[in-house]
This record gives structure tokens, C-alpha cells and sequence, in this order.
């Protein structure tokens, strides 16, 4: 399956670069903005996390694939049924620092919990349990964050920045919120994900930026991201990106390998696990993205 796909992501994208006049054709609808981050208090938290599961129990008798995220103990600030998810993991009202987590292709609502700890929901609790086995006494809070429509595998829109840069416009007022109340973030970023923070790193502050899974961050090195953030790459030996493509030709491709000496990362090491395997408990990589989420980067295993 992982040497299919990786050539199926290269036909698309090989075909896309052929064509450049199609990719125009297939300009996607902007998406519905999400709800900006209420002040980050016990209060407003508890008054927006108790609407946001109202609204998702209202979808749920409509589409029950949706119940899942309104099991008990779940806590939205951010909801719509059109495809917008954003779950908070821990307690954001003490946090001094924040992870947020952002996917790659094919996540959708329905994926959001459905593929374990490749999933959004899965995979943001899987960083705070690892990191609380690091540290019980973090006070970190990890985002799971859907806030943009993630494009399909098999798409052209996966071979250019069209919803990353969606991606990029509505995750900076969550980071500018965060940031205004003094919490440190992390960005971990996984797959299309990592175009999404390279798209935002110039306007966000982010203390780090880990990218796994990386098709490319749509620049040729870390220093074209004009960020002040620690830049962190991984990627697992078993991973079919390593088999895509890493151009960037008149706006299409994603740019410079960012786990390649030239790029000018930290590379941390991620195992020998495949593309969904990052956040599996008890693997090398979960353990480090979770002390780069924690500021904890000395800390970090490298790669070389």
C-alpha cells in the first residue's frame, strides 16, 4: 500500500505540473471561517466548550457518524458541521504552553477519531499522555485542529498551497490569542499539514515548528520561512513520502526535502515507522514531538 500510494501521489502530481492551466480549473471554495478562541479563562472556555457540544450533538441526530465527538469529556471551541473541528486536550485555562496539531490529506470530520493516533482527535491525546509521562506536572494543553479543508490524497489540490494557505489564514488568530495571553505554542505538523505551517510561520509566533511526514514546505530552507521558531523535521524510514517528488515549479510541488541536510532543520529521529505512525505510543518520534511540545528540545534525539 505505502509504495502504491506514494506513486499515485506522484502521477498526480507529476500530471498537475504538466497541466498547469488545471490546476486553476479546480480553485476550491474558500471555507466557512472558524469561530475565533475565546479568552482562554475558566469561564469563557466552560461557556464556549458547553455551546460547541450542543452544536455537535445537534449534527449527530443528523449524521450519526458524528456521536463520537460528543462523548463525554470532549471539549470544542470550534465546530461546524461543513467540516470544522477544534478540540482542546488538557486544560487550556493553566497551560503555559500549547501544542497544536495539524493534519494532513483526506482528514475530514468523520476521520477526525476513526484512524487511532493518525487521526486528529487520537493524536492529540496521545502527545499529552506522552508528555505527561515526561513531566506529570506540564502544564500543557495539545489542539487538535481541523480548521481548514485538508485537501483528498488523489487530488490536484494536494499538489499546490491553495488550502494551505486557507490553512495558514485561519490558524494565525488562534496562535495571535494564545500568544496574547502569554502561552507558548508549538506547531506540530503533519503531512499537507506541514505546507500549512510553512504557509503560517512568517505571521505566526511559535516557539517551534516540527514538521513529520513532510511533502515540503513550499520553500527551499528553513531560513525562507522568515520564522524566529525552532524549525524540527522527522521522518520514519517506512514512510512512502520519502518516494514523492521534492520540487516546487511555477507555484506546484512543495520545495526542498525538509528533513534534507541543505533545508537547515533540526532533524529529530522518527523510527522506522510508516506515514500514519508517528504518534503510536511507545515509538521514538511521539516521544520527541512530545518534548518539542513541552520545550524541551535539548532533550530531542537527532537523526545525525
Amino acid at each position: 500500500m505505502n509504495k502504491r500510494r506514494a506513486a499515485l501521489v506522484t502521477l498526480v502530481a507529476g500530471g498537475v505540473m504538466l497541466t498547469t492551466g488545471a490546476a486553476g480549473g479546480h480553485a476550491s471554495v474558500p471555507p466557512p471561517p472558524v469561530q475565533p478562541l475565546p479568552a482562554p479563562t475558566e469561564g469563557a472556555l466552560a461557556a464556549r466548550y458547553a455551546a460547541e457540544r450542543q452544536a455537535i450533538e445537534t449534527a449527530a441526530r443528523r449524521d450519526p457518524r458524528l456521536a463520537p465527538l460528543a462523548s463525554p469529556g470532549r471539549t470544542f471551541v470550534a465546530f461546524d458541521p461543513r467540516g470544522r473541528a477544534v478540540e482542546v486536550v488538557g486544560d487550556l485555562a493553566t497551560a503555559r504552553r500549547v501544542a497544536i496539531l495539524v493534519p494532513g490529506s483526506d482528514t475530514t470530520l468523520h476521520s477526525f477519531d476513526s484512524r487511532g493516533t493518525a487521526s486528529p482527535g487520537g493524536g492529540a491525546r496521545a502527545v499529552l499522555a506522552e508528555a505527561r509521562q515526561i513531566d506529570p506536572h506540564a502544564r500543557l494543553a495539545v489542539i487538535a485542529w481541523l480548521g481548514y479543508s485538508a485537501p483528498r490524497t488523489i487530488s490536484l489540490d494536494v499538489a499546490t498551497t491553495t488550502r494551505a494557505d486557507q490553512g495558514a489564514r485561519a490558524l494565525r488568530p488562534l496562535v495571535d490569542t494564545l500568544n496574547a495571553h502569554g502561552t507558548a505554542v508549538s506547531l506540530l505538523c503533519h503531512s499537507y499539514g506541514s505546507v500549512v505551517c510553512g504557509r503560517a510561520a512568517h505571521d505566526v509566533e511559535a516557539a517551534d515548528i516540527a514538521v513529520f511526514g513532510s511533502p515540503g514546505m513550499a520553500v527551499s530552507s528553513a531560513a525562507d520561512l522568515r520564522t524566529r521558531a525552532r524549525v524540527w523535521a522527522g521522518r520514519g524510514s517506512g514512510d512512502w513520502m520519502a518516494y514523492v517528488p521534492k520540487v516546487r515549479v511555477l507555484g506546484l510541488g512543495f520545495g526542498a526535502d525538509p528533513v534534507g541536510r541543505g533545508f537547515g532543520a533540526r532533524v529529530f529521529a522518527a523510527g522506522n515507522g510508516g506515514h500514519s505512525d508517528y504518534l503510536r505510543p511507545g515509538g521514538i518520534a511521539l516521544r520527541n514531538l512530545a518534548l518539542i511540545a513541552l520545550g524541551r528540545g535539548a532533550e530531542v534525539s537527532r537523526a545525525r
